[in-house]
């Protein structure tokens, strides 16, 4: 095991409740908003004021990026530890995408590094893949290559260019998330206080310090700019000409948060899902309407297009939603007419006719494209919300997993202590109450394009923009995700930071408090704004500084002996093109450490590495050793790593173990205490990686122990005894070690 070492009324003849609000609510350029230079102001004081919050944002990223830099070297003191250290602190799937960035830096030219790229046979025995189709590592041969052509290479290794570029997509991030609430609010004040969250939060805003190369750290800095940008779309008074730029930025960003992760179909899903509640609610124009799907949609067809046609992208249900939405809303033309009764009875219908059609189309798609690579996926959600077998192996890897299971409530109480989640709440409260009453009024505004009933709904005080309506709704369904998934929260809380800083320093909530007192005027409304958000910030300096410098004081180093001794091993004993079997997480770093083939590996998207994962975890079960010994040979494997923190593991409660997983897919009663299903059946076999290792003859007929530490324990397949031997050209793997033996 690795350790770290230290080193937001009445209608009388009185203004009506809001009125405030409304006239300055349109007036989009308040304040120091960005768009003021936009739309032709180029005072001294808001060109002043522009800059210093372009400023701020700029140095609050730096700060960001710089932040997570000296974390990452303090935790395992990176610049003085061997270059197998550094490989090894690429845990599990890290591991396995930064490998593919070395690869293309030793392949001799860049030609022939695709070339193998496209033509993989490492990465799983016996067969030869596209790894640009099946993976998401376009960002590691852009690396690659950038890193090949920039005179850098005297003065900065290779790794430090690849963490680096992560670690400057924080401060991408950050600027992001500042720019939404900018907007939103009309406040750099807000973006300010957004991007001082996002820092203090930082256990529960990202993982990049430790997970450097997970995809999420490269495409959530995306999907923020691409939110940024559809609230800039979204607002008022933009030329037609910003439009064509807005909409050019959103595609640009959406498509790089395609190519940089697997799962973006699932995180479209449900911003399509965001895009159609306020279609139904009538918040945005049918061009609005039209022009985000349209976004989605050739975004994803660029990707599909780099990824050789991956077929998962064509089968995926957000395809599948946005043709089956479009094309029942062509079709019922007269959907927002009628009575509010009869507009929401249309509105029901619409919403069962769009669910049936995507469900048709998404599986016709699947047929017709033989897909099966995401079953898992949709196995743990109906596994997860009880909707089918808990007996799945696959889905059971994931339901087993603390990332997967709900949000655990200390992630609220430390969104609690930074002062986070108070205004957060206050603020989805105010806004979800506006969004409803909004939503009621336009159910019964009568007839009429969309356009003028959009601009009849804007002229109403306490009127719902359509960008806050955007965002509102996408907090609250990521929110909703969060919650179900705890993997998912790092989605949702970086966009809650900019949620609770535009409720502290928009109008909508200081306006209902001050209009409640009866005192809401411009010179207060005005300073409130500015004093609270200053007060808060001050709040946390004075509580988290010292705690910053403490954490950062802090000086640990990488320390895991036992990993470094076998991949040493592994790379000066074994020959090159020998193939190793085991646990997905370990082998992702024998390929980035020795570069040796793989039989299985953490990229899980495929229905037949699944079934390999399933068979080599064998090893682990209840299972002879022939059986064993066959499935190692029909995978082409030389040696097999079986680690004793899998085989005694005590991390999970029981029936969550692997070995527990294993042993219920095979049918067979559990270990330890504990009631066990009436159909299971006791094992006929010990456990064989307990029983490896008692030397018995049944097993050293088939195994040689080569190499063993108090963590790994490396077994070498034999090749089974004939009678009848045949000379070969070539000696394989096993043979080549049996002469160095």
């Amino acid at each position: 095991m690795t350790a770290l070492r230290l080193r937001k009324g009445s209608r009388g003849k009185e203004p009506p409740l809001g009125a405030e609000f409304q006239s300055q609510q349109s007036n989009c350029c308040s304040d120091h908003h960005p768009e003021k230079i936009l739309h032709g102001d180029w005072s001294w004081g808001v060109i002043i004021w522009t800059s210093v919050g372009w400023s701020v944002s700029v140095g609050l990223g730096l700060l960001c990026c710089i932040y997570m830099a000296t974390l990452h070297e303090n935790d395992l003191w990176f610049s003085n530890i061997k270059e197998v250290e550094r490989e090894i602190s690429f845990r599990t799937e890290c591991g396995l995408y930064y490998s593919y960035y070395k690869q293309m830096l030793q392949a001799p030219s860049i030609q022939e590094g695709l070339s193998d790229l496209i033509h993989d046979n490492l990465t799983e025995s016996k067969r030869t893949i596209n790894l640009l189709q099946r993976m998401n590592i376009y960002q590691e041969v852009f690396l690659s290559v950038l890193y090949r052509l920039l005179p850098i290479q005297s003065y900065l290794e290779p790794v430090y260019f690849y963490i680096y570029t992560v670690f400057s997509l924080q401060a991408v991030y950050v600027i992001a998330l500042y720019l939404t609430a900018w907007l939103l609010s009309g406040s750099w004040l807000a973006g300010t206080l957004t991007g001082v969250w996002y820092i203090l939060n930082r256990v529960d805003t990202t993982r990049v310090e430790f997970t450097i190369s997970l995809r999420e750290n490269w495409s959530m800095p995306f999907l923020a700019l691409q939110v940024a940008a559809i609230t800039c779309y979204l607002r008022p008074q933009l030329t037609d000409l910003q439009q064509k730029v807005m909409v050019w930025l959103m595609y640009v960003t959406t498509f790089c948060f395609c190519l940089t992760w697997q799962f973006n179909q699932f995180i479209l899903l449900v911003q399509a899902l965001i895009i159609y509640s306020l279609d139904c609610l009538d918040f945005i124009t049918t061009t609005q309407v039209t022009t985000l799907y349209l976004v989605q949609v050739s975004s994803l067809l660029s990707v599909w297009l780099l990824q050789f046609c991956n077929s998962m992208i064509l089968g995926s249900l957000v395809l599948s939603f946005i043709v089956a939405a479009l094309f029942i809303r062509h079709c019922q033309s007269g959907l927002k007419t009628g009575s509010p009764l009869v507009r929401l009875g249309r509105l029901l219908l619409h919403s069962a006719m769009v669910l049936l059609l995507t469900v048709t189309i998404n599986y016709l798609a699947k047929k017709a494209l033989q897909l099966r690579s995401d079953e898992h996926i949709f196995k743990f959600i109906k596994s997860k919300f009880a909707l089918g077998p808990t007996r799945d192996f696959d889905a059971s890897l994931y339901l087993c997993e603390e990332a997967f299971g709900l949000l655990p409530f200390d992630t609220l109480e430390r969104l609690a202590g930074t002062l986070l989640l108070y205004p957060y709440i206050l603020t989805l409260l105010v806004l979800s109450g506006t969004l409803a009453v909004a939503a009621l009024h336009n159910l019964r505004v009568k007839g009429g394009a969309s356009e003028e009933r959009k601009g009849a709904v804007e002229g109403r005080a306490g009127a719902l923009r359509p960008d806050v309506a955007y965002n509102l709704l996408h907090t609250l369904f990521y929110g909703l995700l969060a919650f179900s998934t705890m993997r998912m929260k790092y989605i949702w809380t970086g966009h809650m930071c900019a949620v609770a800083a535009y409720g502290v320093c928009g109008m909508e909530l200081w306006t209902l408090l001050l209009s409640t007192l009866r005192c809401n005027t411009k010179v207060l409304l005005r300073l409130v704004r500015y004093a609270v958000p200053l007060l808060v910030i001050a709040c946390l300096y004075y509580k988290f500084w010292p705690k910053l410098m403490e954490e950062l004081s802090e000086l640990r180093e990488f320390y895991d002996p036992d990993t470094v001794e076998l991949m040493t091993w592994i790379s000066t004993k074994t020959p090159k093109r020998a193939v190793f079997a085991g646990s997905m997480q370990l082998l992702a770093g024998i390929k980035l450490c020795t570069g040796r083939v793989l039989t299985n590996h953490p990229h899980y998207e495929d229905k037949d590495l699944r079934e390999r994962t399933k068979q080599v975890y064998q090893v682990y079960a209840r299972r002879s050793p022939e059986e064993v010994y066959d499935i190692m040979k029909a995978m082409g494997a030389d040696y097999v790593v079986l680690e004793n923190s899998i085989c005694y593991e005590r991390r999970h409660r029981r029936g969550c173990r692997l070995r527990d997983l294993l042993d219920l897919a095979n049918g067979h009663i559990m270990d330890g205490d504990g009631e066990n299903d009436q159909d299971l059946v006791p094992a006929t076999h010990p456990r064989f990686c307990e029983e490896v290792k008692t030397d018995a003859v049944s097993y050293t007929a088939l195994f040689t122990r080569t190499f063993q530490n108090k963590t790994f324990h490396v077994y070498r397949v034999k090749k089974k005894r004939k009678k009848s031997t045949k000379s070969s050209p070539e000696p394989s793997a096993s043979q080549q070690q049996d002469q160095a033996l």
